[in-house]
C-alpha cells in the first residue's frame, strides 16, 4: 500500500490536530473472524452483510460502538439491521468518524474488556455501485469494486480468518462474469466459484492470515443487460462538486491523494496490463483448483497436458503427432503447416483428434484458428468435468511422475533402436511437459537415431518405408515396433532429430496459431475470463475522508473508524 503513504500520514496528522477524542486511543481489539457477503441484485443495487467476531483486549475500553464504512454515500440507513450475539442494535446513526459510514451504538450490548462478541450487520440497500465496464466485450458490461470495511491499525491488531463473497445478479450465465484480481489480498487470487441456492453465480475468497486493518479491494463485472441502465453510474457523475468536495477542510487529504493517484496511474496501468497478459495463458477456471480427493486416472497425455496448462501450440502438436502415428493424416508441408486427412479414418481416433483434423481442414488461416480455439475450449471443459471430485494437486503429481519415468527409460536405453522404441511408445507422455525441448536435446544429441516407421508421414523430406531411403540409413537395424528385422529404417544424427521435434512445436505456433498470447486469450475469455483491469482512488486508514471513486468501475467502502 505504498501509494497511500502520503495521504495516510496527512490524514493521521489532521485527525490529531482536529481533536480526535482521547478515549478512542483506548480501544484495542482483534477481529478473529470476518465473513463478508456483497450481493448485486436484479435492480442494480447492492446489499452488504458483515459477521465480525470481536475479541476485546483485557486492558482496553469496552467496545461500545462500531463504525462500518459504506461502499457509496447512496445508502438507505433504514435498511440497516444489526445485532450483537443475536440481540438487536437499535441505535444506528451516521458515523461521526467515517464518511460515508454508520455507527452502531451498542449500549448495553457493548463488548467488555477480555470478552468476545459477534457483531452482525446487514445493509439492505446501497446504490450507485455499478459503472461501465472498461474491457472491450461483444456486449456492454457493468463493473464494480468493493472494499470491505476496515479499522485503523492503532485499534485493531492480530490476524483475521476472513471470507469475502461477491454474488452477481440473477440471470448471469456461468461463462459470462469476470472477477478482478484482489488488491493486497494475502490469500489466493483465484476465487472459489459456484452457484447459490437461487442459481446466482458467486466468487468467494478466503484467507486465514488476513487482518482487519488493511484495505482489500475486490470486484467483478457482468453483462449490463441484467440490470436497469439507470443503475449504472456514468462518467457525468464525476463533476466539479466532486472536486470541490476533495479540497474542503475535512477532505483535504483526499484531494492530495486524488492527484497523487494521477501520478502513479501510469505505473498501475503497466502493472495491470502485465498481469493481464500473464493471466491470458491461465486458461483453466479457478474452480478446478478446489481440492477434491484422490487421483483422476485415465486421462490421456493430451488431457494431462491441459491439466498442466501447457501452451496450446504444444497441445496441438501432441495431437498432430498422434493422428500421424495413427495413420489418420500426413503432413504435406511443415512450413507453412499443411496436412492431408487419410480416408477412411481409423476407428480409434479420439473426439479431440477428429475435431483437430476438421479444424485443420479450414479454408483459411482465420477459419483454422477459430476452429482450433473452439476445440481448445471444448477440451478444457472436458478436463474440468473429468476432474470433479478429484485432487488436481495429486493428479498433477501422478502424471508428472509418468512423464519423468518415460524420460528416465529413454535416456537409460543402451542402444539406439531400444531408445527409439521406448520413445515411440511414450511419445505423447514425453511431450506433455514444458521441459520437452531440453529433454530431447539431452537424450538424443551425440548418438544416431533410427526413425520410427511413421516418420515419413510427418516429415515430407523422408520417403515412406519400402521406397528408396535417404542417405545414411542402415540395413542392419534390429526389429522396431513390430517390423521384421530385415526392413531397413532411416536414421538421423540425434541433434537433427531433436531439432526436428522441437521445430514441430515452433512451426505450429508460428504458422497456424499466430500470436500465442492472442490465441490463448481468445480461449481464456471463455474458460477463465481475464479480469477487467480498472484503476480507482480509495480513501482509508482511519476514517475522516469520504470515499472518492475517480473512475469507472469503482465502488469503495471507507475505513471503519476503529471505535
Amino acid at each position: 500500500m505504498k501509494k497511500y503513504l502520503l495521504a495516510f500520514t496527512l490524514m493521521v496528522w489532521l485527525l490529531s490536530a482536529g481533536g480526535m477524542p482521547v478515549h478512542a486511543a483506548s480501544y484495542r481489539f482483534q477481529v478473529v473472524t470476518s465473513v463478508v457477503n456483497f450481493k448485486i441484485n436484479a435492480d442494480g443495487n447492492a446489499s452488504v452483510e458483515y459477521t465480525l467476531d470481536f475479541l476485546n483486549d483485557p486492558t482496553a475500553m469496552a467496545i461500545d460502538a462500531v463504525d462500518v464504512g459504506m461502499p457509496t454515500d447512496s445508502y438507505t440507513i433504514s435498511s440497516i439491521q444489526a445485532d450483537v450475539d443475536g440481540k438487536a442494535v437499535s441505535d444506528i446513526i451516521q458515523s461521526p468518524y467515517v464518511n460515508p459510514g454508520v455507527a452502531l451504538n451498542l449500549g448495553s450490548l457493548a463488548i467488555q474488556p477480555g470478552q468476545r462478541g459477534r457483531v452482525h450487520v446487514l445493509v439492505g440497500m446501497v446504490s450507485q455501485i455499478l459503472h461501465p465496464g472498461t474491457q472491450k466485450e461483444a456486449e456492454k458490461y457493468a463493473s464494480f469494486q468493493f472494499s470491505p470495511s476496515w479499522f485503523d491499525a492503532q485499534y485493531a491488531h492480530g490476524s483475521t480468518d476472513m471470507s469475502v463473497t461477491l454474488t452477481l445478479p440473477p440471470g448471469v450465465k456461468a461463462e459470462e462474469p469476470r472477477y478482478f484480481t484482489p488488491q493486497s489480498w494475502p490469500g489466493k487470487s483465484e476465487p472459489l466459484t459456484g452457484m447459490d441456492s437461487q442459481g446466482r453465480p458467486y466468487y468467494q475468497w478466503h484467507a486465514t492470515q488476513a487482518d482487519s486493518h488493511t484495505q482489500y479491494i475486490f470486484g467483478g463485472s457482468f453483462p449490463a443487460r441484467l440490470v436497469p441502465a439507470s443503475a449504472i453510474v456514468t462518467a457525468s457523475t464525476i463533476n466539479l462538486s466532486f472536486l470541490n468536495s476533495l479540497f474542503n477542510s475535512d477532505n483535504f487529504c483526499c484531494g492530495i491523494f486524488f492527484f497523487g493517484f494521477i501520478i502513479v496511474s501510469g505505473f498501475t496501468t503497466w502493472a495491470s496490463s502485465s498481469a493481464a497478459r500473464k493471466r491470458k495463458l491461465e486458461y483453466l477456471p479457478p474452480r478446478i483448483s478446489v481440492e477434491g480427493h484422490g487421483i483422476k486416472r485415465g486421462l490421456t497425455a493430451v488431457e494431462a497436458a491441459v491439466l498442466m496448462e501447457q501452451p496450446p501450440d504444444r497441445i496441438f502438436t501432441m495431437i498432430l503427432f498422434s493422428v500421424v502415428k495413427k495413420s489418420a493424416a500426413t503432413v504435406l508441408s511443415q512450413n507453412p503447416l499443411k496436412i492431408k486427412q487419410v480416408s477412411p479414418q481409423p476407428p480409434e481416433l479420439r473426439g479431440y483428434e477428429v475435431d483437430f483434423l476438421g479444424a485443420m481442414a479450414g479454408a483459411t488461416e482465420v477459419a483454422q484458428r477459430r476452429a482450433l480455439q473452439d476445440l481448445m475450449v471444448k477440451l478444457i471443459k472436458s478436463v474440468v468435468d473429468s476432474m470433479k471430485g478429484f485432487s488436481r494437486k495429486e493428479t498433477l503429481a501422478y502424471y508428472k511422475s509418468i512423464n519423468e519415468k518415460a524420460w528416465e527409460a529413454i535416456k537409460a536405453a543402451n542402444t539406439p533402436d531400444v531408445q527409439m522404441k521406448l520413445f515411440d511408445e511414450a511419445l505423447d507422455w514425453s511431450m506433455m511437459s514444458g521441459d520437452f525441448n531440453q529433454r530431447a536435446q539431452e537424450a538424443f544429441v551425440g548418438r544416431p537415431v533410427y526413425l520410427p516407421m511413421w516418420w515419413g508421414n510427418y516429415d515430407p523430406g523422408y520417403h515412406h518405408l519400402g521406397s528408396s531411403l535417404p542417405t545414411g540409413t542402415s540395413s542392419a537395424v534390429p526389429s522396431l515396433g513390430g517390423l521384421p528385422s530385415q526392413v531397413s529404417l532411416p536414421s538421423l544424427p540425434g541433434a537433427d532429430f531433436a531439432a526436428s521435434m522441437v521445430n514441430g512445436v515452433q512451426n505450429f505456433s508460428g504458422n497456424v496459431l499466430g500470436d500465442l498470447s492472442s490465441f490463448t486469450g481468445g480461449v481464456t475469455d471463455k474458460t477463465n475470463p481475464v479480469p477487467v483491469s480498472t484503476s480507482s482512488s480509495h480513501s482509508g486508514g482511519g476514517g475522516g475522508c469520504a470515499c472518492a471513486c475517480a473512475c469507472a468501475g469503482c465502488a469503495c467502502a471507507c475505513a471503519g473508524g476503529g471505535r
